[in-house]
């Protein structure tokens, strides 16, 4: 339990020291203050990710890879394709299956009731990001992995890929408005997020979080 509420103070302690100054220094939105409405809640849904949920989530994708491992093709088995190979087909095939997952929990009911929490956010920022239900949240990280279970990358390169995108994940709900140039056609961008959680009757548009090429070529993107 300290072991986790120290990670919790680190992990927060680097995102206040990243985002807060590009928050201020770009501002999507000038007007919102630090200490905005709803922050209390979010710091909550912060706290109860890294305490509870980030261990039942460890243990449902072992449980989920320690299943799967005996169906792994030897084709795809460790060592059988190069690892780099491995890594960005089981990112680029996650992204496809966290696509369609996201759409399909703003089209049936059920799957809305969960994805509904992390919707309920008034104002974006850093640590909006992280109000989730851990339902919605396991299930999404479900996606994103299964193509790199089948597909048998080591867990240290799978560990930094889900760092680095977990990170990205936090910046495209900041309060922040960097253009990224090209590069917004192959990474996540705020202003592309931001119209995702846009109060609109039905939210039709930019479902891949992080790789908008998907929006792209199903007929979801708009800038």
């Amino acid at each position: 339990m300290i072991a986790r509420a120290l990670a919790m103070a680190a992990s927060l302690l680097v995102l206040v020291v990243v985002f807060v100054p590009l928050e201020r220094l770009f501002p999507a939105r000038r007007g919102q203050r630090v200490l905005r409405a709803g922050l209390g809640v979010d710091a909550l849904f912060f706290a109860g990710a890294y305490m509870v949920w980030s261990g039942v989530s460890m243990a449902t994708l072992g449980a989920v890879q320690g299943g799967l491992a005996g169906t792994v093709p030897v084709a795809l088995r460790p060592g059988a394709i190069p690892v780099g190979l491995a890594c960005l087909l089981a990112v680029v095939l996650g992204d496809v299956l966290v696509y369609w997952f996201h759409r399909a929990c703003h089209a049936w009911e059920p799957l809305w009731h969960f994805h509904a929490v992390h919707h309920s956010a008034e104002e974006l920022d850093f640590l909006a990001a992280h109000r989730e239900h851990p339902v919605d949240g396991i299930l999404t990280q479900l996606c994103q992995n299964l193509p790199a279970f089948l597909l048998g990358v080591p867990i240290g390169p799978l560990a930094a890929i889900a760092a680095l995108r977990g990170m990205w994940a936090v910046f495209v709900h900041s309060n922040v408005r960097l253009p990224l140039g090209p590069l917004r056609w192959i990474l996540g961008a705020p202003e592309l997020h931001h119209w995702h959680h846009a109060r609109l009757p039905q939210t039709t548009h930019n479902f891949a979080n992080l790789a908008p090429w998907i929006d792209v070529v199903f007929g979801t993107h708009h800038l």
